[in-house]
C-alpha cells in the first residue's frame, strides 16, 4: 500500500474518510435524512458564485473539476436512491455498481451545465427524503448486497450518503478558491 501524504490525503478527504457509526438510531438516522434533504440548497449556494472558469477547475491536483463533481452528485445520489428502492422491495436485492470514474468522464459531466444536475438533485433529494420519512424503524435494517461490500443495510447506506453530500462540498468550497 502506498503512503500517501498527509496534505494531499486532507485535500481528497477534506472533512475526513467515512467512519460508520456505532449508533445508527432514530437521532443519528433524522441527522443525516436532513443532510440529504438540504444538500441541493447547499449545493445551489456553493456553486452560485463561481463561472464556468471556477466549474472547470478541479478541487485538488489531479481531481475532478467542479463541474464533473456536481454531475457525480447527480449520478451517484441517482444510483444510491434506486438500491434503498430496490432493497425496500425485494429482499437483499444484489445492486449493480457503476465505474464513477469512467462516468465522470463521458461528454455530458465533462462539459455539460451544471443547471441540469442541480435539477436532478432538486427533485431526486425531495423524493429521497419523502421515502426515508415514510420508513418504519425496521426498514432501516432492509439490505441489498453490494459486490465489493456485502449485505448494506439502508441505515448504513444512508449514513455513507449524507457524508457523501458533505464530502462533495468540501471539495467544491476548497475548489472554489482561486490559487494564487
Amino acid at each position: 500500500m502506498s503512503h500517501v501524504p498527509a496534505h494531499l490525503d486532507r485535500m481528497r478527504y477534506p472533512i475526513g474518510r467515512y467512519v460508520p457509526p456505532v449508533d445508527f438510531g432514530s437521532a443519528q438516522r433524522s441527522a443525516w435524512i436532513a443532510d440529504i434533504q438540504s444538500l441541493p440548497t447547499e449545493l445551489r449556494a456553493a456553486v452560485s458564485e463561481l463561472d464556468n472558469v471556477a466549474f472547470d477547475r478541479p478541487y485538488r491536483p489531479g481531481g475532478w473539476t467542479i463541474r464533473q463533481v456536481v454531475h457525480h452528485l447527480a449520478d451517484s445520489h441517482l444510483n444510491s436512491y434506486i438500491r434503498f428502492r430496490l432493497a425496500l422491495t425485494e429482499p437483499n436485492p444484489e445492486i449493480k455498481t457503476y465505474a464513477e470514474e469512467l462516468w465522470a468522464e463521458l461528454p455530458d459531466a465533462r462539459t455539460g451545465p451544471i443547471d441540469l444536475s442541480l435539477v436532478i438533485l432538486d427533485g431526486l433529494h425531495a423524493r429521497w427524503t419523502l421515502l426515508l420519512n415514510s420508513l418504519r424503524e425496521q426498514d432501516f435494517s432492509r439490505t441489498f448486497r453490494h459486490p465489493q461490500l456485502g449485505n448494506v443495510t439502508i441505515a448504513g447506506a444512508l449514513g455513507l450518503y449524507a457524508w457523501h453530500g458533505r464530502h462533495h462540498l468540501a471539495h467544491i468550497a476548497q475548489g472554489s478558491v482561486e490559487e494564487s
